[in-house]
Formats: structure tokens, C-alpha cells, sequence
């Protein structure tokens, strides 16, 4: 009798469960990215429309879709049934592909409306591949996995994206649609792939706080209950999804000002060293099995990777280091931060408050006003600083947001020491004996 992927998985070793289901998930969202990232390559030289450079309309259009996106997904996603999942995924990311295909026969500017299309289903996918993660007792190690797309895969269609513009001629306008073609079929495969893995087993279930859908009434609650702690959560997470979108969105130009702009893999080359050393410091974060101090050291975490970036900031503005160095060194203090958010911070924020509700909450309501302030960013540079390249706009703002994140990290990690000894005063005395 044959017996199926699914069910071999099931019966499988642990590590061989991990391994599976990090790779699916990770090239399935690498896989979105081709469908989301191409464009930024493209630097559409000279080109403005009604006083603001025609790029970042683009990319304004686009981070207003994907911010409404996640509107959106709070109850689409939470609701989503386990069996419509994978459907789900591709159906939103060929909507995606289509707006694409708009973009490129639609005359500029009048196409920038096709990016918001394009932005618009793309916020759900996230939600929809992590759902196949949440839940288990290795809930971290994977979500760590999956989030290392974040770095490599932007990095690599960007490569693919100047590869083609380079190599084969295709325009800036067609580029984003070729891209995206490219990794049809390595979708179709990774999404299969994803879905033969079976639902949290018992032993899952008893290790973790129950995780259930936040009607509007729960929300509220919730937010009334630990204000105090998810506000300097937010505008830290908005301090870096600025920074980490300016460095993602505006490398092309970034590039170019380092005498770096023709080399196609410089995209690619520059984000392995800095998502090999993010994935090996998150997945160790799997060793503390209390959440208190797991919470208290993802906070730790994201101040180290703070003090990275202004580090190699100040090294780079001194001629120290150069500039390859410095954009690796400040990739690894971002997305240090950035993917502690998402693969750990908020899952042990659950876990060690008891609190029953589930992460895809914190990650919209901090994504939504994270977009909102890398979009007000652009704007900014765009009507106030245009005279300052993109290189010397993002080291000097790295700068300014890191220090005040380094404080906002330091006043949450206050209040939550003071909040959880409230709420648990036996166990807290318990942790702070170990």
C-alpha cells in the first residue's frame, strides 16, 4: 500500500519534519518574492509625475495594497479553512502576476494604479504559509526558516530582475512580468510541497498557549490589556521596516553610489552572509524553553542588531570599512531585529502572558503602521531631502532610528518585567531563581 507524503511526515523523526518544513515554507515565500521585489531593481531614471519621482509612486502604490492587504487578512486569513490554504496561495499570487502583465502594456504613469493591484493580495500570503507553521512546540525554528526568505529571496529576484534588464534587453516595464514567470513552476512545486504537512500533533498542542481568532471585541480587549507593551513593540518595528525598506527598495540606487550598480549578483552575494548568520542566532533562540526569558532575549536581540547598525554606520562614514561590508553589516543588525519580531518576539509575547489569542494580530497591526511610516518616509526624501543621495539619506537615518529603537527596546523590556510580575508573581520569582 502507498502511503502518502503527508503521512509519512507525520510518522516521521523530528528533524526530518524540521528540515521538510522549512524548506517548503521557505521556497514558497522566496517564490512570492519574484512576484513582489523585481521592480524595485529598476531605477526609471528622470521619470516624475506631479512632482514626485515616478519609482516612488511605485512603490508607494504597491505598500498601499500589500499595508491594505493585511486589513484584509485578519479575518480572511483567520478564517480560512486548513483544506483552501494552498488554492488560496495561488490564486492570490496569479492575481499578483496579472497586475504585473497590466503594468508592463499600460503607458506610464498611468500603470502605477496596477501596482497597488499587485501589492493587494500579496499581504495575505505571509499569513497563509506561516498558518502551516504555527502551533508547534518548533514553532520557532520555523518561523526563523521562513523568514530568512526575507533576505535571500529579495536579494536573489533582484539579481534575476538586472539579469534580465542586462543580459537579455528586457525593459524595466516588462521586467517585473518576466521575473515572475521565471518561478511559476518552482511555486506550483513548493505550494504542493507545503501542503502534505499534516496539523500540530498532541504533544504540540499541550506545549503551547491556545491560539484562536480575535473577533473585533477581542482586539479591543487585548489592546486594552497590554498597551503599554505592544506600543513600544509597533514604533520599534516601524523604526525598522523603514530602514529595511529603504535598504530593500532603493539598493539599485544605493548600489550605484557605492560604484556598484552593474553587477547584477552584488544582490544576491551580500544577503547570504547576512541571512546564514541571522537563521544560525534566531534558531538557537529554540534552546530556551522558558518564555519569559526567550521574550526578554528576543528584546536583547534586537538591541544588538541596533548597535550593529550604528556601529558600521560610524566605521563606514570613517573609511574603515567599505561599502560592501557596511551594507552586510547593517543587513545582519536589521534583520536580526526585523525577523526577531516576527520569529520570535511576538510568539513568546503570547506564551509567556498566557494570553489566549493568536500572532497573526500583532503581525498585521505592526505591519499595517509599519508600511504607513516607510511610505510617509519616501515622501519625506522625496519633497524635503531630494538633494541627498538615497546612500547618504539611509546611513544618516540609521543612525537616528537606531537610537531611538535602542530605547524603545530598553522601555519594553521594563514594562514587561513589571507587567509579568503583576500578572505571575510565583513564577516570576521562580525565573528569576534559575
Amino acid at each position: 500500500m502507498n502511503i502518502s507524503l503527508k503521512a509519512r511526515l507525520e510518522k516521521s523523526h523530528k528533524i526530518t519534519f524540521v528540515i521538510f518544513a522549512i524548506l517548503a515554507s521557505f521556497f514558497t515565500y522566496s517564490c512570492m518574492y519574484a512576484f513582489r521585489k523585481p521592480f524595485s531593481v529598476a531605477t526609471f531614471d528622470e521619470m516624475v509625475f506631479m512632482g514626485v519621482h515616478y519609482k516612488i509612486w511605485l512603490i508607494t502604490s504597491q505598500v498601499i495594497g500589500y499595508t491594505l492587504s493585511k486589513f484584509i487578512g485578519i479575518k480572511l486569513v483567520s478564517e480560512m479553512k486548513s483544506d483552501k490554504r494552498a488554492m488560496s496561495i495561488l490564486i492570490l499570487i496569479s492575481i499578483a502576476q496579472l497586475a504585473l502583465l497590466l503594468f508592463a502594456i499600460t503607458p506610464a504613469p498611468y500603470n502605477i494604479i496596477w501596482m497597488f493591484f499587485n501589492g493587494l493580495p500579496l499581504g495575505m500570503v505571509w499569513g497563509l504559509v506561516f498558518s502551516y507553521l504555527e502551533g508547534r512546540r518548533t514553532t520557532e525554528l520555523l518561523g526563523a526558516g521562513v523568514s530568512a526568505s526575507f533576505i535571500f529571496a529579495s536579494g536573489f529576484v533582484k539579481s534575476v530582475g538586472k539579469f534580465l534588464m542586462l543580459d537579455f534587453g528586457i525593459s524595466e516595464f516588462w521586467m517585473p512580468f518576466a521575473t515572475g514567470f521565471l518561478f511559476v513552476i518552482p511555486l506550483l512545486i513548493s505550494v504542493w510541497l507545503l501542503d502534505q504537512l499534516p496539523p500540530p500533533g498532541e504533544k504540540d498542542i499541550q506545549h503551547r498557549t491556545i491560539r484562536v481568532p480575535m473577533s473585533k471585541k477581542d482586539r479591543k480587549i487585548f489592546l486594552r490589556k497590554f498597551a503599554m507593551i505592544i506600543f513600544p513593540f509597533v514604533v520599534g518595528y516601524i523604526f525598522l521596516t523603514v530602514l529595511r525598506d529603504i535598504r530593500d527598495n532603493f539598493a539599485a540606487e544605493i548600489w550605484i553610489s557605492l560604484g556598484k550598480g552593474n553587477t547584477p549578483s552584488i544582490f544576491t552575494t551580500t544577503e547570504i552572509p547576512v541571512g546564514i548568520g541571522v537563521l544560525i542566532v534566531i534558531s538557537l533562540m529554540i534552546l530556551i524553553k522558558n518564555n519569559l526569558k526567550a521574550l526578554n532575549s528576543s528584546i536583547g536581540l534586537i538591541i544588538v542588531g541596533l548597535a550593529i547598525n550604528i556601529l558600521s554606520t560610524a566605521a563606514f562614514r570613517a573609511d574603515l570599512i567599505d561599502g560592501v561590508l557596511w551594507m552586510i553589516a547593517v543587513g545582519f543588525g536589521l534583520y536580526l531585529g526585523y525577523i526577531a519580531y516576527h520569529a520570535l518576539l511576538f510568539e513568546r509575547f503570547i506564551a509567556a502572558f498566557k494570553y489566549v489569542s493568536n500572532i497573526g494580530f500583532l503581525f498585521y497591526i505592526s505591519d499595517a503602521f509599519g508600511y504607513l511610516g516607510s511610505v510617509s518616509t519616501f515622501m519625506l526624501k522625496n519633497f524635503y531631502s531630494d538633494g541627498i543621495s538615497w546612500l547618504n539619506f539611509f546611513s544618516g537615518l540609521t543612525y537616528i532610528l537606531s537610537f531611538a529603537g535602542i530605547g524603545l527596546a530598553v522601555l519594553s523590556f521594563v514594562i514587561i518585567r513589571s507587567r509579568h510580575r503583576v500578572l505571575f508573581p510565583a513564577e516570576y520569582r521562580l525565573v528569576l531563581n534559575r
